[in-house]
């Protein structure tokens, strides 16, 4: 059977993303031709003219409403798929992603806690801080008490810690949207998902955030490499497998966490684009990692594609969409890793 070399793979994968991407600007209730987007994208950064068939409202569309929305669904899926890959390969585990481990569920509180009390101490940024901040907290918690289980922070131990936390929290952010109705209406409307109202504001916050965490994620991606054999000879090789882990599971939750905390939650993503390309780019994590960026990112943009214009004007939750492709494939994950 014939092959593809990697770089050829690499480059299709790339490709597709771009593709995605332009698909994302150009596809609403105005029309845009790729040729449009490229010209107002160079009108604003190199000055060019733009074509007298090109609008000021098209350029105005373009970079006010629909290049941010898709940047931010790109960045937003890169970082969820980046991270699942992470934690799957940390944990051994093809089904362990930042929601098994409490992320959307630590996030959901931190929101909930701010619209309940009102808290404003951070202006529009507020919501996704204490988002980010919850989330992050919640899987620490998972994390350590796993720790005191297992020193090796095994797989089984970390994930059913988490899933008791995800239950925990979720109580309590029902708990408290029983307590306060105007404030559960604004928790349902962000857990459902969505890149509506992005700006380019939004988008300068969250793409170096998420840059900075990928990278110190492939810095380890030697060290993930060896910890697939087994501890010990993780260990043989100098590898710190227990800090390691801890270490790279608290990165791979702030990179959820944070694009958790902007757009709402959103699952399966994490799950699907990891296994996607394990299966294409076989096990390597300097290259898992970087393509399961780009091709999370891509499929986020196509999803939120669907969710704008499947039934438009009417817009549906992008979480609602990604977890219709998603759940029959988590259930064929889950099924294969039980045979």
């Amino acid at each position: 059977m014939k092959t593809f070399p990697q770089w050829l793979k690499i480059l299709l994968c790339i490709f597709s993303a771009i593709i995605a991407l332009i698909l994302g600007i150009g596809i609403g209730s105005v029309y845009i031709t790729p040729g449009e987007i490229a010209a107002v994208i160079a009108n604003k950064i190199f000055a060019l003219p733009l074509p007298e068939t090109t609008t000021d409202i098209t350029a105005a569309i373009i970079m006010n409403v629909r290049l941010p929305r898709a940047v931010a669904a790109f960045i937003v899926g890169a970082g969820l798929s980046a991270g699942g890959a992470v934690m799957q390969s940390v944990l051994a585990n093809p089904l362990a992603s930042g929601y098994t481990l409490g992320v959307a569920s630590g996030a959901s509180l931190g929101v909930t806690v701010t619209l309940f009390f009102g808290v404003t101490f951070l202006g529009i940024f507020t919501l996704p801080f204490m988002g980010f901040i919850f989330g992050l907290f919640t899987v620490l918690i998972a994390v350590t008490a796993a720790s005191r289980f297992d020193r090796n922070t095994g797989s089984a131990a970390v994930i059913l810690i988490g899933m008791v936390m995800s239950l925990f929290v979720n109580a309590v952010v029902t708990l408290l949207m029983g307590l306060n109705k105007d404030a559960a209406k604004s928790v349902i409307f962000w857990q459902m998902g969505s890149f509506s109202g992005m700006d380019n504001k939004t988008v300068l916050i969250i793409f170096p955030i998420t840059l900075v965490i990928i990278l110190l994620l492939l810095r380890y991606s030697r060290a993930m490499d060896l910890m697939t054999f087994g501890d010990e000879q993780a260990l043989s090789a100098g590898v710190n497998s227990r800090f390691t882990k801890t270490l790279l599971l608290t990165l791979s939750s702030a990179l959820t966490g944070a694009a958790v905390a902007f757009v709402g939650t959103i699952g399966f993503i994490d799950l699907i684009a990891p296994h996607a390309v394990r299966k294409i780019f076989g096990a390597k994590h300097k290259i898992v990692i970087p393509m399961s960026a780009v091709a999370g990112g891509g499929f986020m943009v196509l999803s939120d594609l669907l969710a704008r214009t499947v039934i438009a004007p009417v817009e549906l939750p992008v979480g609602a969409v990604t977890a219709i492709i998603g759940a029959p494939i988590f259930a064929y994950i889950f099924l294969k890793k039980s045979k």
